[in-house]
């Protein structure tokens, strides 16, 4: 669905407010990007692309929103054996993080993870990417920045999406740290009410990016 600019402003805002916490900076090798958690009745994850998770030593940042209490834990995780702790999903260029060692890690450093994770409610459907046509749809990207001092920001950024071989596209090329991040777009439901979808998570690319959709990621998820 085509938003109107002042709708995708508002929606955008929202997603702040709604999922900030659910996003996470990743990085290794030089390679920056964002990671984002999914609420699944199978349990918790961490999703992010593929290409992010193949270096040596991987570093996942921490927020100082997303834990609690305030003060304890560090900026960053350092993780040896990155590739190890992901279950690596390249047919769909995704890669899935279930949390217990996330919230293991915190409990032995005596802090706890206060996230706002993306709720598989809101997770796109097979039916729903097969049935868009061949317009453009708003597609909101909600990413941690990488500024030339290395902080990583909060940003938005209001892109469009259109259906490519039998997926999604961003039409658009997005800045560092974008690959990994969730992508959001809205549909009406059977009432005519327009209800927010994830569409899925951003992947390298040249003149804009693919997305790994979340149908796709949903359905295979590690035990």
């Amino acid at each position: 669905m085509l938003l109107e600019p002042d709708a995708e402003n508002e929606v955008a805002y929202e997603l702040c407010q709604l999922l900030g916490r659910a996003i996470l900076p990743v990085s290794g090798a030089g390679a920056y990007g964002t990671a984002f958690f999914l609420g699944h009745p199978t349990g918790e994850y961490l999703l992010t692309a593929d290409a992010l998770t193949h270096a040596e030593v991987g570093e996942i940042g921490l927020r100082a929103s997303v834990t609690e209490p305030a003060g304890v834990a560090s900026d960053a995780m350092l993780l040896p054996d990155f590739p190890r702790l992901w279950a690596h999903r390249p047919e769909v260029g995704a890669a899935i993080m279930p949390t217990s060692d996330l919230h293991a890690y915190a409990a032995e450093r005596g802090w706890r993870w206060r996230t706002q994770p993306v709720p598989d409610a809101v997770a796109v459907r097979a039916d729903e990417v097969a049935g868009l046509g061949a317009e453009p749809i708003s597609a909101i990207v909600l990413a941690l920045g990488l500024c030339e001092d290395g902080s990583r920001p909060l940003e938005v950024a209001v892109e469009r999406a259109v259906r490519a071989d039998n997926g999604l596209r961003i039409t658009a090329a997005l800045p560092a740290g974008y690959v990994g991040a969730p992508v959001f777009g809205v549909r009406p439901d059977a009432a005519g009410e327009v209800g927010l979808r994830c569409l899925g998570l951003v992947l390298p690319g040249e003149g804009g990016h693919p997305l790994a959709t979340l149908d796709r990621i949903v359905a295979d998820l590690p035990d």
